[in-house]
């Protein structure tokens, strides 16, 4: 039997090189949300003559930041091909259900018609 518990200096040296590459983009992931939520603060008290404006820079920051979150505290960067699989499939079945419904808007019952209602 051998023994694996020993490992050599280069794979010792790149694995904490690898490790050191993960944490500084943690680290500036963090201070990009740190920014991003000084900067959600700080809008708060800046105020637009339209709601429009105000809610859209607010959903732009807000969206910036769930990127962040989502893409690398949550892997979901490294996973491309299956998120867009499952999107591939959802978009499918939008297409087909809503093909199925389009279909069967006007299959009416026999000897029945379509009523209008009127309402003011």
């Amino acid at each position: 039997m051998s023994d694996h518990s020993h490992s050599s200096p280069d794979a010792t040296a790149h694995a904490a090189h690898d490790i050191s590459s993960h944490v500084r983009v943690y680290i500036g992931v963090f201070v990009a949300l740190l920014f991003g939520t000084l900067l959600t603060v700080g809008m708060y008290y800046v105020h637009f003559e339209s709601m429009a404006v105000t809610i859209s820079i607010a959903l732009f920051i807000a969206s910036i930041k769930s990127f962040l979150v989502a893409g690398y505290f949550m892997h979901l960067l490294d996973e491309k091909k299956m998120i867009y699989s499952v999107l591939a499939v959802t978009a499918a079945f939008f297409v087909a259900l809503g093909s199925l419904t389009l279909w069967s808007s006007h299959d009416l019952p026999r000897d029945s018609k379509m009523k209008t209602h009127y309402v003011p």
